[in-house]
């Protein structure tokens, strides 16, 4: 059998890795690239560090508006499946890589398999929530990472198409942890454990406001511990086109991370200050405190067990709630035991090919 895995943003290069350890030996892999992060940080260390194979192509898209972006993508899919020819397109999480994706195995009759179905925010603002329930709809196989994921798809009449299989993220997670436990902290300093946060924004509605990004910079500027936050270079063009000092106070930008010295620095941080979907949950497996600077999240496991709190229109309580104390341990797991990617690839396997 023949799976092709579209990639194109780091939370898929993430989510890719234990797929590809997890097919090796059991099925012919092709993974494309689309290009939607195409610089260093955001792409090829990705790749080395979770020692992922090389795409075996990438279209190199780049930025743009999402109908440009997603339209461009669509454009050049469409022949790299009638070049690949595979028995299964299997795409992930939110991104318009997803959508692009799935639009074109569906017009050209190749079944999709959409791993991370089921997730919902309920915010239509999010491009990612359109992207996401688009994809599940159009889908012939949804791959739900928990059982709340399983109770949206059902809601929307998809039951029949899903499957509970666990979240590969923890799969990943638990690896790299491993992996890097006793490393030092990349970040300046090397700060000791429990001396700083770790922050990133990158969702619209906090930057490219400019009052919404200045009024989060300003309270991040007022915390009890200096603030790492990984800029992505979209952030730093905007706060630079908003005349917005990210330095300010507390806070001390600094690249993205690769993978493994994100989770190191996690690890080491007295909490998380995010927009990130995926970073949400990584605190959590990770136990770190992670407050979220968004209404909703589709990670309500995370908010419901303690350890997550939503902040949004009072940003002024920032600064209190990040510095709280961690909530009590827990022992949960609903996020799956590491096995997720193992599942998923029986699951493509059991179904014949076209």
């Amino acid at each position: 059998m023949r799976i092709l895995s579209v990639v194109g943003a780091r939370p898929q290069f993430v989510k890719l890795a234990p797929i590809a350890h997890a097919i090796a030996g059991r099925a012919e892999h092709i993974v494309v690239h689309t290009g939607q992060h195409y610089d260093e940080l955001m792409s090829d260390a990705f790749f080395r560090d979770l020692q992922i194979p090389d795409p075996d192509l990438n279209l190199a898209i780049g930025s743009g508006s999402h109908g440009a972006q997603t339209g461009a993508m669509l454009a050049h899919l469409e022949p790299a499946f009638e070049r690949f020819r595979p028995d299964w397109v299997l795409v992930y999480g939110d991104t318009n890589s997803t959508l692009a994706a799935a639009i074109a195995a569906v017009k050209m009759h190749v079944p999709v398999a959409h791993l991370e179905a089921g997730l919902r925010s309920f915010n239509r603002r999010m491009p990612e929530e359109h992207n996401r329930v688009l994809t599940d709809h159009a889908a012939d196989l949804l791959l739900a990472p928990t059982a709340v994921a399983m109770e949206h798809l059902a809601h929307e009449g998809l039951a029949e198409r899903s499957v509970l299989v666990g979240d590969v993220m923890t799969d990943v997670l638990l690896r790299v942890r491993r992996a890097v436990e006793g490393d030092a902290v990349a970040l300046p300093g090397h700060p000791e454990a429990g001396s700083y946060y770790v922050s990133t924004l990158h969702r619209p509605d906090n930057t490219d406001d400019p009052a919404r990004l200045a009024a989060i910079i300003n309270y991040l500027a007022l915390l009890d511990k200096p603030v790492f936050l990984l800029a992505h270079p979209r952030l730093v063009k905007l706060a630079a086109e908003h005349g917005i000092a990210l330095d300010a106070g507390a806070v001390v930008p600094v690249s993205p991370l690769a993978y493994p010295q994100l989770v190191r620095a996690v690890v080491g941080s007295a909490g998380v200050v995010t927009d990130s979907g995926g970073l949400q949950k990584e605190a959590f497996l990770l136990r770190v405190p992670c407050t979220t600077l968004r209404p909703e999240t589709e990670w309500v496991e995370t908010v419901e067990l303690g350890w997550n709190v939503l902040v949004d229109a009072d940003l002024a309580s920032l600064p209190a709630v990040v510095a709280r104390s961690a909530p009590a341990a827990t022992d949960s797991q609903p996020y799956g035991d590491g096995h997720a990617a193992e599942r998923v690839i029986d699951e493509l396997l059991s179904r014949p090919a076209r």
